[in-house]
């Protein structure tokens, strides 16, 4: 497993996807024409992230196979049959713990609640089945942990979550790459 992380406009995205292009042709391993699966975890819950989803669709290339699961990253790999040659961008973990933290899905106005332990299994869930998978896994999240602490409560548990999450996916990764300012920072090769 690849783990990507960075800030908001960071270009970690960018990144991921860079390294899955050339490990599909085959400039990273030797082999060559492999395909790429992409599991994109964001919904649109609202115009703006609509559009961000269109915009992303547009950005991948043509002969990507796209699998749109917000909430059964595991399930949707189990079902993907992958083998050694594999390669599959997970883009991201952050939105992924979003789904599972609100169980309801898209934030309205009013009372929201959330269920931390159902993030956290989801995330568990879905590294045990990224450890046991075939190919190659490149998975993108948010670092959320260098700025204020957040002032809403919900915004403390997001980030205290997913900071967890992001450790753990470090700790089974075999390649970590922190993205700033669009520059890729080896933590861990």
């Amino acid at each position: 497993m690849i783990f990507v992380l960075g800030g908001a406009r960071s270009g970690k995205s960018r990144f991921a996807e860079q390294t899955a292009k050339e490990l599909a042709s085959g400039s990273a391993t030797g082999r060559g024409n492999t395909s790429v699966l992409y599991v994109a975890t964001a919904t649109a819950c609202d115009d703006e992230m609509a559009e961000r989803i269109r915009k992303h669709r547009e950005d991948r290339p043509s002969d990507w196979q796209t699998v749109e699961e917000p909430r059964d990253v595991a399930g949707a790999l189990q079902r993907a049959e992958l083998t050694p040659d594999s390669i599959v961008l997970i883009d991201c973990l952050t939105l992924y713990v979003t789904n599972h933290l609100l169980p309801e899905g898209c934030m309205e106005e009013g009372e929201l609640t959330w269920n931390p332990e159902a993030a956290e299994l989801a995330v568990e869930a879905l590294l045990l089945e990224i450890e046991r998978s075939e190919g190659t896994v490149i998975l993108v999240s948010n670092e959320v942990g260098l700025g204020l602490v957040p002032d809403h409560p919900l915004g403390r548990v997001f980030r205290d979550v997913a900071g967890r999450a992001n450790q753990r996916a470090a700790a089974v990764a075999q390649r970590v790459v922190l993205l700033v300012a669009g520059i890729p920072v080896e933590i861990k090769s």
